[in-house]
């Protein structure tokens, strides 16, 4: 089947897929996602095997705003004070699991992570299905997540069953994780959510992110292209370093963007075209450490600690 044939615009299209046990890639504010059904264990499966994802690594669960957060998590005042204030958003909260939720969602642990996306589609998407979703990025396990339907089919081939198309995302770089499942707070993975928003919301200290992974986007190499990337703490020193690649015949190329903004919606899709490209090297320059910023600089860590 080729790539045309298996991206839709049709809502109720990819609802029977996924109630069939299929495996859908989706849109979101902040990525695309591969969709399953969390409650069927055959169709998780699915997603773990196409991404080459670890079993143990847990996945995010996708909500209706319809939906009754309660029947999935116990959310103490924080996690309910960031949900109100939000949600739909890119910001997924970490807290003690209900009964409902799956092993093989939670790695066993004794968490979930749960997010209402900002997406018109996959909400009318999830009303349709009438239950919730997992939805991991759309893309082999520690590469360049997806930002477009063909990101999604070029990455997963023949091992997704359908992507549904809500165009280019919003954001460009994952949900913030917050863990809330004691009196104190941890941002897990930086977003466009930062620790000031959430300590507005919440009137509590962030604090520092230690322990184990235990959420998607902890792992300290991660969101890697096939080139290396080497971070540079200028555009002075980027370019210093690419004249010295150039001389000796090495394809390379500087990945900078003044607004931070610009730069999250830019990075993934500019770390596959230098793949698309042939370059051996991207010298990124890294953001100031505030805001957005401060996920940018994340991600871009994680994708030099792949080299």
């Amino acid at each position: 089947m080729n790539m045309s044939s298996r991206i839709t615009q049709n809502v109720n299209q990819a609802c029977l897929v996924l109630q069939q046990g299929g495996i859908v890639g989706i849109p979101t504010e902040t990525v695309y996602g591969l969709a399953a059904v969390a409650l069927n264990a055959e169709a998780v499966s699915r997603v773990y095997q196409a991404k080459g994802r670890p079993p143990s690594h847990p996945l995010i669960i996708h909500l209706s705003p319809s939906d009754n957060i309660n029947r999935w998590g116990v959310l103490n005042e924080s996690a309910q004070a960031l949900a109100n204030a939000l949600w739909p958003g890119p910001l997924t909260l970490l807290v003690p699991r209900t009964r409902l939720v799956p092993d093989w969602v939670t790695g066993a642990r004794d968490t979930v992570a749960l997010r209402i996306p900002a997406h018109d589609l996959t909400i009318a998407l999830l009303d349709a299905v009438s239950d919730a979703l997992v939805a991991p990025s759309a893309n082999r396990f520690g590469h360049v997540s997806p930002t477009s339907a063909e990101h999604v089919i070029n990455d997963l081939g023949d091992s997704v069953d359908l992507v549904l198309d809500g165009g280019s995302c919003a954001i460009g770089i994952e949900s913030t994780i917050v863990e809330c499942t004691s009196s104190t707070l941890q941002i897990l993975r930086p977003g466009k959510v930062s620790a000031l928003d959430v300590a507005e919301i919440t009137g509590l200290s962030i604090s520092d992110m230690d322990g184990p992974s235990r959420a998607p986007g902890m792992l300290i190499a991660h969101y890697a292209p096939n080139a290396r990337v080497e971070l540079c703490a200028s555009i002075g020193e980027a370019k210093a370093r690419h004249d010295t690649y150039v001389i000796k015949g090495v394809a390379t190329e500087i990945l900078h963007y003044e607004d931070d903004t610009i730069y999250a919606l830019s990075l993934y899709d500019d770390l596959r075209s230098a793949d698309l490209r042939g370059s051996s090297v991207v010298l990124a320059v890294l953001p100031p450490d505030t805001g957005l910023g401060i996920a940018i600089r994340d991600r871009l860590s994680k994708a030099a600690a792949s080299n």
